[in-house]
């Protein structure tokens, strides 16, 4: 689930950058489109020399460019422009608008995309003064403008409408890193506990060969004969070196304990423990079938420990995410490694709604806090396998027996 999660947070950085880039593309198309009417008819709106023309065509429709980038800047170079243009420019008889309909066309989309990005200051601005602009230059002959307060309603529509669209994409914006940051959490929620839970298990198991040590160093003096007092005092401090670490560890656990992120202490189960969980999980209603190679009384503890919860994690994803399906298992205890193979096969009833992965991250965690290896997908006929190598540290037995099938 954490890789998942990352994964995701980072396919949502690289999206918005894909946006960009065609939005920038578009931009540019739009602006050459506009220039291209905005120049070659100039000349029937305003009185300008030829040479001019491609200038102020350009004054009219290239602010355009910086509406992603800082719309507040095109605004206010649009708005310089139209002003200079009402101002030093005489139009055409006949023409009432003080400046091109392409100059107004960009003005209101960076007056809009200023409503939506800017800071609320910039766009108190931006409309109060495109207001006076277009009240006080397009107030000659046209019938919308004859009413004094047209121009001023028609920006306050506008801003009003881009402030409302503003506030729907900050939501969204919001409700996205929120789950992206809701989605991340729980993935560090899941390892954190699962370590905790390892780390329970791994004290338990330390645990226990640390108490054999001690019990062991303190009666080698009376087990062995003749020996030598240097030996004693060397036997002395194994045991007091193996207490302080036992201590040690007891006192780090209770820490743990005491902020709430590790259960109190409870015998663990061991690969052996296996059969009876595949046991209870068919009384409980569920089709197990199971195959055992080996022997798993052999298994060390610390890596039987990690069979079992795999075995077990497994079932109880099997129960959530596809109840009734046919569950079959199979272990094999081999010198070198012990293997788990769990898969279902498909069911009509599967639950998918529920399934984030944790569980399959948490096995993962542990089979690698031991040196193995876990994999879990979709098998080809619609089912899904799990599959763990646990490698067996050297010298500890397992020996191969004849499989058994249950």
């Amino acid at each position: 689930m954490a890789i998942r999660a990352v994964r995701r947070v980072r396919t949502s950085a690289r999206t918005p950058g894909r946006t960009r880039l065609w939005f920038d593309i578009a931009t540019v198309l739009v602006i050459g489109t506009l220039f291209a009417v905005a120049w070659p008819t100039l000349h029937v709106t305003h009185q300008v020399p030829p040479a001019a023309q491609p200038f102020i065509a350009a004054l009219a429709v290239f602010p355009l460019a910086l509406v992603r980038v800082n719309p507040a800047l095109g605004w206010a170079i649009s708005a310089g422009a139209a002003l200079l243009i009402a101002l030093a420019i005489p139009h055409q008889p006949g023409n009432d608008l003080s400046f091109q309909v392409v100059h107004i066309l960009v003005l209101f989309t960076l007056l809009f995309a200023v409503a939506v990005r800017a800071p609320m200051q910039i766009v108190l601005i931006a409309w109060i003064s495109s207001s006076v602009l277009f009240g006080t230059t397009m107030s000659a002959g046209s019938s919308f403008a004859e009413a004094g307060f047209g121009w001023p309603l028609a920006m306050t529509g506008l801003v009003g409408f881009g402030l409302v669209v503003r506030w729907l994409v900050m939501s969204r914006q919001a409700l996205v890193r929120q789950e992206e940051e809701n989605e991340l959490e729980r993935a560090r929620r899941t390892i954190l506990e699962e370590k905790a839970r390892i780390a329970r298990d791994l004290h338990d198991v330390v645990a226990h060969h640390m108490s054999m040590v001690v019990v062991q160093a303190q009666t080698a003096p009376y087990r062995v004969a003749d020996i030598s007092p240097a030996a004693r005092a060397e036997f002395e401090a194994i045991g007091g070196s193996a207490r302080e670490a036992l201590n040690e560890i007891r006192s780090m656990l209770g820490v743990l304990r005491s902020d709430g992120q590790l259960p109190e202490h409870a015998p663990q189960p061991t690969a052996a423990d296996v059969v009876t969980m595949l046991d209870g999980a068919r009384r409980a209603g569920m089709t197990v079938e199971w195959t055992i190679d080996g022997t798993l009384e052999a298994v060390p503890d610390t890596v039987g420990l990690a069979l079992y919860r795999i075995v077990q994690e497994s079932l109880s994803n099997v129960s959530r995410h596809a109840p009734g399906a046919a569950v079959t298992v199979a272990i094999t205890v081999t010198p070198e490694a012990a293997e788990a193979v769990v898969g279902n096969d498909p069911t009509v009833a599967v639950v998918s709604s529920g399934a984030d992965g944790s569980g399959i991250a948490g096995m993962r965690t542990r089979a690698e806090s031991i040196g193995g290896v876990l994999a879990a997908g979709p098998r080809s006929d619609g089912g899904f396998q799990v599959y763990a190598r646990l490698p067996i540290p050297t010298g500890s037995p397992a020996v191969v027996l004849p499989g058994a099938a249950h």
